[in-house]
C-alpha cells in the first residue's frame, strides 16, 4: 500500500514538473512574439525603391546585393532582440550600393541567443563569396562575436562582446552612440579588453541605441540628437571603407 502511494506521489511530481516545463516554454515563445519592434515604413520604402541594389527575401535572411550582381565580399548581420530584421536594411543598403552582399538574419524566436545556426547557414546565400564579415546590433552583436571565428571581420552596432576575441586576428569596427541608454558608453568601455588591441572604436555623437536601426524609439534608450538620414550617411562613411579593406586571413 505504501509503495502504491509512493508511486502516485512520484507521478504527481513528474507531471507537475512537465506542466511547469511546458508552461515555461510556452511563455517564452509567447513573450518572444509580443512587442517585436517593426521596421518604419518610409526608410524601408527607400530600400525597396533603390535602383542600385537588389533585395531578396531568401531562406537565409534578407539579402541585399548590388544591382549588377558584382560582389566579392559580404556581411552577415544579426538583428537586435525583438527587432524586425527589415529595420536594418535602410542603414545597410549603402554597402550593397558599393558592392558588398549583405545578409540580415532572422533570429529564431526574434532573439539572437536562441539561434544556434553557424555562420555558413547565412553565407550560403552567396556561396561564391569567400571574404565575410559578421556583425550585429545590441544582442545581435553579442551573437556576432560568437560567430566571428569563422569570419574575417567583426562589426558591432551599439554592442559589445561577451566572449574574448582579443587574441584573434579579426579586423573589428565598433560603432557606439554617446546617447545610447542601453549599450551605454560605460558598458562599451568595460568590454573593450575583449576586443583586439587594434579594434576601431567609433562613438557617434548624439546617436542612441535605436539610431542603429529604423524601428522607432525604444524603452530605456536615450534621446538621439542625430537624425536618421545623418546617421545613415555617417555609418556609410565609416562602414564602407572598413568593408572595402576586408582582406582574407
Amino acid at each position: 500500500m505504501q509503495k502504491k502511494r509512493g508511486r502516485r506521489v512520484l507521478k504527481v511530481i513528474v507531471w507537475g514538473l512537465v506542466a511547469v516545463l511546458v508552461l515555461g516554454i510556452g511563455g517564452t515563445v509567447a513573450w518572444s512574439q509580443i512587442g517585436v519592434m517593426p521596421a518604419e515604413r518610409a526608410p524601408l520604402a527607400s530600400v525597396r525603391e533603390n535602383p542600385a541594389i537588389q533585395v531578396e527575401d531568401a531562406e537565409q535572411g534578407i539579402v541585399l546585393t548590388p544591382a549588377d550582381g558584382a560582389s566579392d565580399r559580404g556581411l552577415v548581420f544579426v538583428p537586435g532582440a525583438k527587432v524586425d530584421p527589415w529595420a536594418y536594411a535602410p542603414i545597410l543598403q549603402s554597402l550593397a550600393e558599393e558592392g558588398v552582399t549583405v545578409v540580415i538574419t532572422r533570429p529564431w524566436l526574434n532573439l539572437a541567443f536562441f539561434d544556434l545556426r553557424g555562420l555558413d547557414a547565412f553565407t550560403s546565400a552567396a556561396p561564391d563569396i569567400d571574404d565575410w564579415a559578421v556583425g550585429g546590433h545590441s544582442l545581435g552583436g553579442v551573437r556576432a562575436c560568437q560567430l566571428a571565428g569563422d569570419a574575417e571581420a567583426l562589426v558591432l552596432f551599439g554592442s559589445y562582446c561577451a566572449n574574448d576575441v582579443s587574441d584573434s586576428d579579426l579586423a573589428v569596427l565598433s560603432l557606439s552612440g554617446t546617447a545610447d541608454g542601453l549599450s551605454t558608453p560605460a558598458k562599451i568601455d568595460a568590454a573593450r579588453d575583449l576586443l583586439p588591441a587594434d579594434a576601431k572604436m567609433v562613438a557617434i555623437d548624439g546617436a542612441s541605441h535605436a539610431s542603429f536601426g529604423d524601428y522607432g524609439p525604444q524603452s530605456g534608450d536615450g534621446e538621439p540628437t542625430i537624425t536618421s538620414d545623418e546617421m545613415h550617411a555617417l555609418v556609410a562613411e565609416i562602414l564602407g571603407p572598413f568593408m572595402a579593406e576586408l582582406a582574407p586571413r
